[in-house]
């Protein structure tokens, strides 16, 4: 699960089976505590959606918080993460 907000959304698009497609950059930041120490914990993250999911999330506003969840799988290159969201409640 990650809170985060909604900084940059992609147009909605469409797989080649027909699937909406929605592609996404999260904006995370909290305050944790490492070692006995408060920390400042900021991270953008790429994030995929598809299906009802993506068409809903194409019609948010920038800005708005969201909890997501779902898995990291490696983007098409293999060097990044990106968040699949399988599900997602306002934040």
């Amino acid at each position: 699960m990650l809170s985060a907000r909604i900084a940059e959304a992609k147009p909605l698009r469409y797989t080649p089976a027909g699937l909406p497609a929605l592609d996404l950059r999260l904006e995370h930041e909290s305050e944790a505590v490492e070692a006995g120490f408060k920390r400042q914990v900021k991270v953008e993250v790429r994030a995929v959606a598809f299906g009802a999911d993506a068409e809903t999330l194409a019609r948010q506003a920038m800005g708005a918080s969201f909890r997501f969840t779902g898995f990291l799988a490696a983007f098409r290159n293999g060097k990044h993460p990106v968040l699949h969201i399988q599900s997602f409640q306002q934040d």
